[in-house]
């Protein structure tokens, strides 16, 4: 099974404001909860490694899963790819300019490789893409 979630803001600010906040793993990384810390691990920004804590019974430790960034179109859009012997997940960003500012296209898509975690992402994916979108508003210095 696959898990698929998509949602889309509009904030009041320019493609190139919201382009530096998604584009940055690290932002991205700080807004999921069950992140408890990351890695970059290169210089240009593309790669970054996700240590992730899931609260399902098969998964009892930390999981790195490692990001890279596959497709950039500054300052449009971006998608990342990440794997782990427990998960996949891919992220599209795509960025268009609003009559009032900018609108931000996110979905996910996670495929579980063990008992429990599609279940989790199923019930849960929903409020990791309103943390993104209250990072955003925070980055942004917009109240929600």
């Amino acid at each position: 099974m696959t898990v698929r979630v998509e949602r889309v803001v509009e904030v009041p600010a320019t493609r190139e404001e919201v382009w530096e906040f998604i584009v940055d793993p690290e932002n991205r990384a700080r807004a999921i909860s069950v992140v408890t810390g990351f890695e970059l691990d290169d210089e240009e920004g593309r790669k970054a490694t996700w240590h992730v804590q899931l609260p399902i019974p098969v998964v009892r430790k930390t999981v790195p899963i490692r990001t890279e960034d596959v497709e950039r179109r500054p300052p449009e859009y971006v998608k990342f790819v990440g794997t782990s012997k427990v998960l996949r997940v891919t992220g599209e960003h795509e960025i268009e300019a609003t009559e009032d500012g900018a609108r931000l296209r996110n979905e996910f898509v996670v495929e579980g490789r063990f008992p429990g975690v599609e279940r989790f992402f199923e019930r849960n994916l929903d409020r990791e893409l309103r943390n993104l979108e209250q990072s955003l508003r925070e980055f942004l210095g917009i109240e929600a």
